[in-house]
């Protein structure tokens, strides 16, 4: 006999269990209506008549919500009577707890959980009508005037499509904080565009992957060998290889990923590949390399520029030795004093159109860029300076005395209005940077995308100087631009390897020098390089807690840079751990620090923050000692660090003061693009500098626990290096200079073009 089918509507009573792997969901509903059939059932079998318990598989639920509920009342032997519910919508909240729930989640703009919570206190279950014909009563609520509370009712009136497409996709998992940002792209469209192609959310929404977007295809029933699903697999799988680093994937290697992902044969993959080509989607070259286009565009853009302005090194000069003569002049009158290494960098960035200098900690490349400044001033030639990052473009300003500014800032960019995450620069090919010479420190940050960037506000005879240490990690972003060009073996490339006799006095210094030629590092010298040796995670943690909080802003005398550097993000030693526990410890729940939840982090008043991801739509102030404001703009990238100054959860905003004291106001559907930074990556930490660095290593998997790591962990540090761990992980990871190859093709383009062989 089959089983009873029931309907009925009813409001989540509480959640029993829910399995967040794939969604398996228990849960009692209280009867509201149209459950005649299913009271009856539900009598006859022993259940409570006012309610029943249901399964289902719901990547989320509430308690308040009410639901319209499909299925089969079935008898589980151990559990008794349930539903097993084959189809659930969600409808507008009718309980107080549901429509509190519903007005707190985000939707009303101005309206946080206790402006909620005061409403539905006052106006009970005619809260909508409320606000919908009546919005002048909402003004006996405290903090809300006339003109926010006719505000607050025109939005909801605006928002009937809004609420519609938010409980349209709550059935396929899609939180109201994204829901408002499909929506926000596709407006009253959201539903047909969902319906019609759900990949489309992976490529235009930021937060929504393959995965979610796959998900919501298979409950609509699209096809697991459509065009789309495989045109989707494939460009997720490419820009997952990019966020490792990789331009390209090989194609065999694409089409065997590809076919595990999605279930499909290996030769319907491959037509599709095809098609992706002739629709510019993907490129792939005779070698067998898949490029998604957009990388494989900026590698060609790359190489071509770079090429261009490299033929152009010597093209107006007067005569041979020129740049010598005029800097031993320098060297005269200012008493500057230049190595062999660094007196052939200098005149290579004056005679080449393109040049490169690289070193360690120590070897003087600051000296080496001051004297190429003066060198560019003595020939009457301007020069401009830039860095990938915010932090050490300052450093850069700080050590030349010249105003240095973010790649980013230096070609003015800015960000398309109908999608924030498509940047866009006021300096290009039309629009050039108006400068002879353009310096760049930290290269080996610098991704192909933003080298493309750069390269195209370049104008012909501009002389380019990169200057970076290509042995600390490549950049974040895909590409290896500064290993590539220096392999290319197309450019004039100054190596500084002297260590200059202030810098050999400092530990940290020698000890980086060692760790990057295979030596083990001197922890015995008690000066500024320390290891404290602990052999369990606990103790490890522990350490380390100890050190941020109490014992190193001892030995600095105060408030001092103090910084954890962690190999990972997850593990009892990763970031995230560490983060929860430093965070308990250095800025503790308080009744004078407001507090903001969102997913499983709490975000508090005084926390230490960073962004991580490049956000060209947010708008940033600057404000001097008086607090008179002194700046403006918009951009904030990944990396920057900062501290949360205020939470107002009336208007739903949290305020970061960054380092370099901009003041950015996040509204609380951008929390995602936040973490906390007590403790970060090293991969993070790359361009940023330290008074001191505690860095956490207790064995790890090898490909990531290697000697590149370890050295760019150590050159993050000014004054004072503490690990914490065993002497034993330490050795393991200079022994292991096993790098992780990226697939790029850069520095092949760039011979191929100079005809180098």
């Amino acid at each position: 006999m089959s089983p009873d089918q029931v309907n009925f509507t009813g409001e989540v009573e509480s959640v029993i269990y829910h399995n967040d792997d794939n969604g398996f969901t228990v849960f009692t509903v209280s009867f509201k209506e149209g459950c005649g059939r299913a009271k009856q059932l539900a009598t006859l079998n022993g259940s409570d008549a006012g309610s029943i318990t249901c399964t289902s598989f719901l990547p989320s639920i509430g308690e308040g919500e009410l639901l319209s509920v499909e299925g089969a009342l079935i008898n589980n032997p151990r559990y008794g009577q349930q539903v097993s519910a084959t189809r659930i919508e969600k409808k507008m909240p009718e309980s107080l707890d549901g429509i509190e729930k519903y007005l707190g989640s985000g939707l009303l703009k101005g309206v946080g959980i206790r402006t909620a919570r005061r409403i539905v206190e006052n106006f009970g279950k005619k809260t909508f009508d409320i606000i919908e014909e009546e919005p002048e009563k909402l003004t006996i609520i405290k903090g809300i005037n006339l003109e926010k509370a006719l505000r607050i009712s025109e939005t909801f009136h605006s928002q009937a499509a809004l609420r519609g497409a938010v409980l349209f996709l709550q059935d396929f998992g899609i939180t109201p904080v994204y829901a408002m940002k499909i929506y926000k792209r596709y407006q009253a469209a959201t539903v047909d565009v969902v319906r019609a192609n759900p990949y489309k959310l992976a490529d235009d929404i930021d937060g929504i992957g393959f995965k979610i977007a796959d998900s919501i295809a298979s409950r609509i029933g699209v096809a697991s060998d459509s065009d789309e699903r495989i045109s989707a697999g494939v460009r997720f799988i490419l820009w997952e290889a990019a966020g490792g680093g990789h331009t390209f994937l090989n194609e065999i290697e694409l089409l065997e990923q590809t076919r595990a992902l999605l279930g499909v044969d290996r030769s319907i993959v491959s037509r599709q590949l095809a098609m992706m080509q002739l629709d510019g989607l993907i490129y792939r070259d005779k070698s067998g390399g898949v490029y998604l286009s957009v990388f494989y565009n900026a590698e060609q853009y790359v190489a071509r520029k770079l090429a261009e302005l490299g033929a152009s090194g010597r093209r107006g000069f007067v005569r041979e030795g020129e740049a010598a003569d005029s800097l031993r002049a320098i060297e005269g009158d200012s008493g500057l004093e230049l190595s062999f290494g660094q007196r052939e960098a200098v005149i290579s960035a004056y005679e080449s159109g393109v040049a490169i200098i690289t070193g360690g900690p120590g070897t003087g490349k600051t000296t080496a860029i001051n004297a190429i400044i003066k060198l560019y001033e003595a020939r009457g030639m301007s020069t401009l300076l830039a860095a990938p990052t915010g932090r050490a473009a300052k450093r850069m300003a700080e050590a030349t005395g010249l105003e240095s500014k973010t790649i980013h800032r230096l070609l003015e960019s800015s960000f398309a209005a109908e999608d924030s995450r498509r940047q866009s620069f006021g300096r290009d090919e039309n629009n050039p940077i108006e400068a002879d010479a353009i310096i760049v420190d930290e290269m080996s940050m610098v991704d192909i995308l933003l080298m493309q960037s750069l390269l195209k506000a370049v104008a012909a005879g501009t002389r380019l100087v990169l200057v970076g240490d290509v042995d600390q990690l490549p950049s974040v972003g895909p590409g290896n631009v500064l290993r590539d060009m220096i392999e290319s073996d197309c450019f004039k490339v100054s190596r500084l390897t002297e260590i200059f006799r202030q810098a050999r006095e400092s530990a940290i210094v020698l000890n980086a020098h060692k760790i990057n030629s295979g030596e083990y590092p001197d922890c015995e010298s008690k000066s500024d390089f320390f290891l404290m040796r602990r052999t369990n995670p606990e103790d490890v943690a522990e350490t380390v807690v100890e050190l941020v909080t109490r014992r190193l802003p001892k030995y600095l005398n105060g408030e001092a840079s103090i910084q954890v550097l962690t190999p990972m993000r997850k593990s009892a030693l990763g970031s995230v751990s560490l983060n929860q526990l430093l965070q308990r410890r250095m800025n503790p729940p308080s009744p004078a620090k407001r507090e903001r939840e969102f997913r499983s982090l709490v975000f508090r008043e005084g926390d230490k923050v960073m962004q991580i991801k490049n956000n060209y739509a947010a708008s940033w102030k600057s404000y001097d000692e008086r607090g008179v404001r002194d700046d403006e703009g918009e951009g904030v990238f990944n990396g920057d660090c900062g501290l949360i100054k205020k939470i107002d959860e009336e208007n739903e905003l949290m305020t970061v003061l960054f380092d370099d004291n901009r003041r950015v106001e996040y509204d609380f559907t951008q929390l995602d693009e936040l973490e906390l930074a007590y403790a970060v990556t090293i991969h993070k930490s790359q361009g940023s500098e330290y008074k001191a660095v505690v860095v956490p290593l207790l064995g790890g998997p090898p490909l990531l626990f290697n000697r590149n790591l370890l050295y760019t962990s150590v050159t993050r540090a000014k004054e004072l290096v503490v690990i914490v761990g065993t002497r034993e992980t330490l050795a393991a990871m200079v022994d292991n200079n096993r790098e992780v190859n990226r697939n790029t093709s850069l520095a092949m383009r760039i011979k191929r073009l100079m005809d180098v062989d």
